[in-house]
């Protein structure tokens, strides 16, 4: 079986990857192991997330760094065992989270978010996919006096960045979402971005989408991908795949394949976990919310309330570990006191794939011909899989890249 281009991995990247590339008129097949939609893109809090225009930071007080370390905290939480491993990428991740150097990052990355929005409308338009997505925006909730004034000072400073929003003050918070606990202090309602009902089920209307347009989606194994005279093959259920060109598009399992063909990049892996509940006497949430102490979201979702916490370090493939998210679920149960009993039989946990400099990876392997990545786009996988998938094919197919593509290149841990 021929094709002119394979995409690897049928996640939210590689899926977009696949319809953008296809839409400038590629042969495209499309490979990974599991179904559509089933990895991180399942799992995550649903917002479409135009209004982080900072990106996540390690935390550089001395005060932040002895809270964390102390390992008792709910929106960060470590495994002693796998620390010795994570120190020198963490180092890294510390050291490009300097002021000078995020302030960078926000730059490199913002034409991405600018656009992450209207990217997302276009193929949501395409599917039929509107009734999983509103645009509602998401509230930052403060419980702690000090904590809302300091960030309504900050809030100025995000004014070059043209987002949308409203300060609520206890008040208007409560009428808002009436079923919060009465001793919020304020929040900050951020109006920009979308949010998913199901995230799965939007990637995998992407995917149906892609085939629709005449595209086909195989099962395989990434890891059997070989370089061969005149391009690339790969093993499939269906038998050997050859193709001019690969993109990967693997998220957390990145490794797996280029650790195979001789690159190192510093990919690390932030685990994350959520849990679905119902609501007590029929309360509603009407908003997606987060809680900047507890570093958790709580979401409206087709299948009830889901919880998705913040950071986990530990083995990828360590076992589940509750401790934080129960941390998290006893705050959620303080701030929204409707909040009912568990809806799944465990918690699913996701594996967000980051690089320290807070930057992902887009454009041609370094040493190898028409091979391409697209991975490494840390708590942003959702909102950044249409525009990074226009990237890389406008990048592929040599048409001019809607911006510049430096940032992001893979040459730069080369």
């Amino acid at each position: 079986m021929y094709c002119q281009t394979i995409v690897l991995g049928a996640g939210i990247v590689g899926v977009c990857t696949a319809l953008h590339l296809q839409a400038r008129g590629r042969q495209v097949i499309l490979i990974d192991r599991d179904e559509p939609g089933s990895g991180t893109s399942h799992g995550n809090a649903g917002l479409i997330e135009r209004s982080s225009v900072i990106p996540y930071a390690f935390p550089r007080q001395f005060s932040a760094l002895l809270r964390y370390g102390l390992n008792r905290q709910p929106d960060v939480r470590y495994s002693l065992a796998h620390l010795p491993k994570a120190a020198p990428w963490l180092l890294r991740y510390w050291q490009q989270s300097a002021p000078g150097r995020l302030a960078k990052a926000a730059a490199d990355m913002l034409p991405l978010v600018q656009r992450s929005v209207e990217e997302h409308d276009a193929l949501i338009e395409a599917a039929g996919l509107q009734a999983l997505v509103q645009a509602k925006g998401w509230i930052e909730v403060y419980r702690d006096d000090a904590l809302f004034a300091k960030a309504k000072q900050e809030l100025p400073g995000l004014a070059r960045y043209g987002l949308r929003y409203e300060i609520l003050d206890r008040a208007a918070l409560q009428a808002r979402e009436q079923q919060l606990d009465g001793d919020v202090k304020g929040g900050i309602h951020w109006l920009d971005p979308k949010t998913v009902s199901n995230p799965g089920g939007l990637t995998r209307g992407y995917a149906a989408l892609f085939v629709q347009r005449g595209g086909q989606f195989l099962h395989g194994d990434a890891r059997s991908l070989r370089q061969v005279a005149g391009g690339w093959q790969l093993d499939s259920r269906r038998g050997t795949v050859s193709a001019d060109e690969v993109v990967a598009c693997l998220g957390p399992q990145s490794a797996e394949l280029y650790e195979r063909l001789g690159y190192h990049f510093p990919l690390g892996i932030k685990r994350g976990y959520h849990m679905h509940y119902s609501t007590r006497d029929g309360a509603e949430l009407n908003h997606s919310l987060c809680d900047t102490q507890g570093g958790y979201v709580l979401a409206p979702m087709a299948r009830g309330v889901r919880l998705t916490t913040g950071i986990e370090f530990a083995a990828s493939d360590a076992a589940v570990n509750e401790i934080q998210l129960r941390r998290c679920e006893a705050l959620a149960r303080k701030l929204f006191p409707a909040l009912g009993e568990r809806l799944d039989d465990k918690p699913w946990l996701g594996r967000r794939p980051c690089l320290p400099d807070m930057r992902p990876v887009i454009g041609p392997a370094p040493r190898h011909r028409n091979l391409w990545f697209n991975f490494g786009h840390a708590h942003h996988g959702l909102t950044l899989g249409p525009v990074s998938g226009r990237l890389l094919a406008e990048l592929l197919t040599g048409a001019p890249p809607f911006t510049d593509p430096a940032p992001y290149s893979a040459a730069r841990f080369d």
